[in-house]
């Protein structure tokens, strides 16, 4: 029996197809095992014909056509390029939430959840309570926290006005009514504001660490990743000047890299907060670490 070059053709341009070739090409490209790989091509389908995951597995033989093909296509040469698939779809999820995400904010990781959760530990949900998040971002901490406890007046600061811009699209979102952006460089535009609770996920990766020149991390803003050669600058600059905008008894949060808690904690020691503590994630790693003012 012979099969038409149509046929050929048509069999490439399948669903079905492209997830068995295009998967291998993201393994071989990325390094990425073949069951992620596999996902990742799921991922672009869905967006490319505006479909959930049932219907790329029950329409497996589906023939995309010419212009779909293209615009898949297209899709699928950024993520070989390495770019990150939350950049390519503009979203990704986090703490149940979608956010609006672009090159000029991280891309919001589970590890970070964390830090949300350990802050909504100390929000009661009855009463008014001033929450500051620093180094907003996409404004995934402040938003998730918002979003938990309406009770909450959330203030999340970020010196990038293009970071603003996008924590501004994700409140239009999810409909917030208790956020309220800043543009400062830390404390700077804060004078005499005060909060009950201030988190943080601050750059705190070496300025000269390789990791910086691999993966997704190449795409997503240096300002927001690196900070001093050691990693800490950022969280000393905040610990000078925190305890002056945190009301009797309040709290301070940072994220922290893998390897920091123990140098973290003494940094918060050292600049008068008591109860120091680090709290792990789910992978058993150190990676928020507290303080009482």
């Amino acid at each position: 029996m012979s099969i038409s070059k149509r046929g050929i053709f048509d069999a490439a341009q399948s669903i079905e197809g492209i997830l068995q070739i295009d998967s291998k090409r993201l393994e071989a490209a990325l390094s990425l095992d073949a069951r992620t790989a596999r996902i990742e091509v799921q991922i672009l389908l869905q967006t490319l014909l505006n479909v959930n995951r049932a219907y790329v597995l029950t329409y497996s033989e589906r023939v995309l056509s010419d212009d779909e093909l293209s615009r898949y296509t297209g899709l699928r040469d950024r993520r070989l390029q390495g770019e990150p698939i939350a950049y390519i779809l503009g979203e990704r999820e986090f703490y149940g939430l979608n956010f609006r995400v672009t090159s000029a904010t991280l891309i919001p990781r589970p590890d970070t959840e964390l830090l949300v959760e350990l802050a909504l530990q100390q929000i009661s949900q009855r009463g008014l309570c001033r929450v500051l998040d620093m180094g907003t971002g996409s404004g995934a901490i402040a938003l998730s926290i918002a979003h938990v406890r309406p009770n909450a007046d959330v203030v999340a600061v970020d010196a990038s006005k293009a970071a603003l811009l996008v924590a501004s699209e994700n409140i239009l979102r999810l409909n917030l009514s208790n956020v309220r952006l800043l543009q400062s460089d830390w404390f700077a535009a804060l004078a005499g504001e005060h909060f009950d609770l201030i988190v943080s996920n601050p750059p705190y990766i070496e300025m000269d660490d390789v990791h910086l020149k691999l993966g997704d991390v190449r795409f997503e803003p240096l300002s927001a990743l690196a900070s001093g050669a050691d990693g800490l600058d950022d969280i000393r600059r905040i610990l000078r000047d925190a305890k002056n905008h945190l009301k009797a008894g309040g709290w301070l949060m940072f994220e922290h890299g893998y390897d920091q808690a123990l140098r973290v904690r003494q940094l918060m020691q050292q600049a008068g907060f008591t109860n120091v503590t680090s709290a792990r994630d789910l992978s058993g790693i150190e990676r928020v670490t507290r303080g009482h003012a």
